[in-house]
């Protein structure tokens, strides 16, 4: 067997959802960015891509990492979605969340239904960005599950593949650079995600396709 360090670990099959192996997969631990794959397949599935989110103060007073957003910024949903998963930009992931549900509240509300739908049953999001917040966990079966999910939309695949794109808001051109280094070390790789808090420590959702098969990864508690 494999020897990870991670608290919790799993490797999916991504077609099947069979597990190929796994370490505390159903433990519930801290999920830091990894939990932004599913702000990004809510956002994508609001059917509302094209239109203006406008930056709360909330939202543009989020802790870094972040893309710079300040508030009454206007920029279009979709180019959120490239900050929010390339760069892992917490006042995007607010942004979004207040533009489609109202509040950050009622968003995690809709998170946490998706991933009661989905079948990822020991899942509690009370943040759009996963940073440390009372009971905001996941597990590594879980976190699976949403992924492989995801992955069956065209839209998530384009957007977690892109390596550097620039887009611009009634204020600011940004250009956004892939943090993913698997995307050009490992062959195959299709995203997902990075992620790091001082409770989670390093967390990383992968997928990679060989041969007509794609395989998930989920590590939680990496090491810090």
């Amino acid at each position: 067997a494999p020897d990870v360090k991670a608290l919790g670990a799993v490797l999916m099959d991504e077609k099947s959802g069979r597990v190929l192996w796994e370490k505390n997969a159903f433990e519930p631990l801290a999920n830091a960015s990894t939990t932004k794959i599913m702000t990004c397949i809510l956002a994508i599935e609001s059917g509302k891509l094209e239109e203006t989110v406008t930056a709360s103060k909330n939202a543009a007073s989020q802790p870094k990492t972040r893309m710079g957003l300040s508030s009454g910024e206007e920029i279009k949903l979709k180019d959120l979605l490239y900050a929010l998963m390339l760069q892992s930009s917490n006042d995007a992931a607010v942004a979004i969340a207040e533009h489609l549900a109202g509040s950050v509240e009622d968003f995690c509300d809709m998170m946490d239904s998706k991933a009661r739908e989905l079948g990822a049953a020991d899942t509690n999001f009370e943040t759009p960005n996963g940073l440390d917040s009372g009971e905001h966990h996941s597990t590594a079966y879980d976190m699976a599950v949403i992924t492989c999910y995801a992955l069956k939309n065209e839209e998530f695949v384009n957007i977690i593949n892109t390596k550097q794109i620039t887009v611009k808001s009634d204020r600011c051109t940004y250009t956004i650079i892939n943090k993913n280094r698997l995307l050009n070390e490992y062959e195959g790789a299709i995203g997902v995600k990075t992620g790091f808090t001082g409770k989670a420590g390093n967390c990383f959702v992968g997928a990679a396709e060989r041969d007509g098969m794609t395989l998930v990864s989920v590590v939680l508690g990496s090491g810090w």
